[in-house]
């Protein structure tokens, strides 16, 4: 079984939270393989947990999971950019908590048919919903030179954009992460093959953001997360790029900064600040996580508590 990244310390931060009602519902926004509300329902008996996932093969395992905890664990298939329907939808209009943990899963990087990974052969999908959307290989096979240099220039943070998408064209039609993988190596200069990991390591996160709109879904979920939290409610979200943290630290830090000069001597109604960062910036996983768990190693720690209706 996966372990869950941060998991102790996601527990930490929102157990106050979830200690403050009486009956706590939290969503588990990125459910997974169910690693995070398994614990979470075992250490709160009152808590119920509304369950969001948009991998049907994830769900039928957390499924099969957490059956023993009846119906205090309530599962959606969907994107978590519709917690506020989802919640709803389950007859809850406020949540005492939230969990996010972005990005993909060990389990989809484990499985080759999957097409996530530039390290095994497999079909060029990177869709975390099977059941929808366009794939990876229409994008590498059909998209023009300039939205595929914008992809890896914004996704991947790729400075040989221009030189990878020319070969990729060259090479069209392309079939497998392995052909895939080995035209973004030989496109970039030797000398920087050398260091840095895996050439095809930012080509293939910025198509798999692309395919899956992740970034899309953060920054319109993120809002509503916040909105739907009770007074004390918290929200905490594990990212593991860049690009992720930013736009969450973004949404806090919008939330949480007055619009008022800092010298006012008077308090102004309706700008009173409703949310409180409960970690000031982010933080990393612990070293002894770290050496047990190899992933936990670029995860950044988010936390936000709603101090005012």
């Amino acid at each position: 079984m996966h372990e869950s990244v941060a998991l102790d310390r996601s527990i930490e931060l929102l157990a106050p939270a979830i200690l403050k009602s009486e009956n706590p519902i939290l969503v588990d926004a990125t459910l997974g393989l169910g690693g995070h509300s398994f614990a979470l329902l075992e250490r709160f008996p009152n808590l119920k947990i509304i369950g969001i996932d948009r991998d049907k093969s994830a769900i039928a395992e957390a499924k099969s999971r957490l059956a023993n905890f009846g119906d205090r664990i309530q599962i959606a298939h969907s994107v978590f950019d519709k917690i506020t329907e989802v919640v709803n939808g389950f007859g809850y209009q406020k949540i005492d908590g939230a969990l996010f943990d972005l990005g993909v899963s060990s389990m989809q990087l484990d499985q080759p048919i999957r097409g996530f990974s530039y390290s095994q052969e497999a079909p060029l999908d990177m869709r975390m919903d099977q059941s929808r959307g366009i794939t990876a290989d229409e994008i590498v096979n059909t998209w023009d030179k300039n939205e595929i240099v914008r992809i890896l220039r914004n996704f991947g943070e790729e400075k040989f954009a221009p030189r990878i998408v020319d070969s990729i064209i060259a090479a069209r039609p392309i079939k497998s992460t392995s052909q895939l993988a080995e035209i973004v190596k030989k496109a970039i200069p030797a000398a920087t093959r050398r260091t840095g990991g895996n050439p095809a390591k930012r080509t293939f996160q910025a198509l798999r953001i692309a395919v899956n709109d992740e970034l899309g879904a953060i920054s319109r979920a993120i809002p509503q997360a916040l909105e739907l939290l009770n007074v004390g409610g918290r929200l905490v979200v594990l990212s593991f790029q860049s690009l992720e943290d930013r736009l969450v630290k973004e949404a806090f830090g919008s939330v949480t900064t007055s619009t008022l000069p800092r010298d006012l001597p008077i308090s102004v109604p309706g700008h009173e600040l409703k949310y409180s960062l409960v970690i000031r910036g982010s933080e990393g996983a612990s070293d002894v996580e770290i050496s047990e768990n190899s992933r936990a190693q670029s995860v950044r720690i988010r936390a936000i508590e709603k101090v005012a209706a």
